[in-house]
């Protein structure tokens, strides 16, 4: 690789924090922005633990304009990945404005940046919520998106929106610009050296830190939201991806991005193409693990569908990429994480 960096934004986060590593590892120089809103700065020394070398760090809250300004003065940036945003279904229910207001302002000012240093590839961290209520799984990257069904998803749909329109305007002028929607399906897991995971501040909103929290005694119990779904054991079934796969797409759509033959706006799905149920998970990370988790069931959660998995054919065809990890192994990770020294804040 060159001197020219790749920058992630909100790179501390349980994702971003991954790619990194997958990113220095593969030879690239990397710029991570956050705001530490929902991540450490003790990620930054283990992310250099791991792949031996270090990234610049930049504490900074990329919705202001004049901060993400500095960073693109400070070092020529090749490609953006953007991570930055709130990311709980739940909460951005009940606070839908400052969902709004934080995820489309920070894409925005990071593309009005971008646009000034002239730099011309981003490639964004979506969401299977885009897909909506009404299409049918697996869902599939031609599938019309919309119909959302909470703002955190339709804040994802809305910077696609944007996105889609910013590259359909540099086709139509013959500008070299592209962009890349990922949509994510349910990443799990840690990294198997134990240093880096999910570790979400107060209660955690994902499924995986709550299990590991509630099996290491911090928590009492589980709280499965709904039984009476329309799936084998009546939870939600979701597409568990391991973060470590997750991260690999993203090395794998930087590469794809950065050649002649991408397309100005690519779409892929990062899954695993199967679902669990939540009581499937559970089960597995006892089995895994050894440890009981003990649960109860509560109320539907508001925003929650029952079905969600990926068809992720055309990432493999397209990127070379599939995930290769299971559930097993997501289990089995996350709980590595969770005991470890580094997830109990002594490294």
């Amino acid at each position: 690789m060159d001197d020219r960096y790749v920058l992630l934004t909100g790179g501390l986060g349980f994702i971003g924090s991954h790619t990194a590593v997958e990113l220095l590892e593969a030879g690239y120089s990397v710029v991570i922005a956050d705001d530490l809103s929902n991540s450490d700065i003790s990620v930054l020394g283990r992310i250099e633990a791991i792949s031996g070398r270090k990234p610049v760090f930049y504490q900074i809250d990329v919705s202001d304009r004049r901060a993400v300004r500095r960073v693109f003065r400070a070092h020529d940036i090749s490609a953006v990945i953007h991570f930055a945003g709130f990311k709980a279904v739940g909460e951005s229910v009940s606070v839908p404005v400052k969902y709004y207001r934080n995820n489309i302002d920070s894409m925005l000012s990071v593309l009005e940046e971008m646009d000034q240093a002239g730099c011309k590839r981003v490639i964004f961290s979506s969401s299977a919520t885009v897909y909506g209520e009404s299409n049918p799984v697996p869902y599939r990257e031609d599938m019309p998106a919309g119909a959302c069904s909470n703002p955190y998803g339709w804040t994802k749909f809305m910077i696609e929106r944007i996105l889609i329109d910013k590259a359909h305007a540099a086709e139509l002028k013959g500008e070299d610009f592209k962009a890349t929607l990922l949509r994510y399906f349910n990443p799990i897991g840690a990294h198997p050296s134990g240093l880096i995971g999910e570790k979400p501040n107060g209660i955690p909103n994902n499924l995986m830190p709550y299990i590991t929290q509630v099996a290491a005694g911090i928590r009492p119990k589980l709280s499965v939201f709904g039984n009476d779904y329309d799936t084998p054991d009546g939870t939600g079934v979701r597409d568990y991806i391991h973060v470590v796969d997750l991260a690999k797409g993203h090395l794998a759509a930087l590469g794809h991005i950065e050649r002649d033959e991408s397309e100005s706006l690519n779409i892929f799905n990062l899954g695993t193409g199967r679902g669990y149920s939540v009581l499937d998970v559970v089960k597995a990370f006892e089995k895994v693990n050894g440890v009981p988790v003990p649960y109860e069931i509560a109320p539907r959660r508001a925003g929650d569908l029952a079905w969600s998995y990926a068809d992720a054919s055309l990432a493999e065809k397209t990127l070379g990429w599939k995930a290769e990890l299971g559930i097993e192994e997501m289990c089995r990770d996350s709980w590595n994480w969770q005991n470890g020294p580094a997830c109990r804040g002594e490294l």
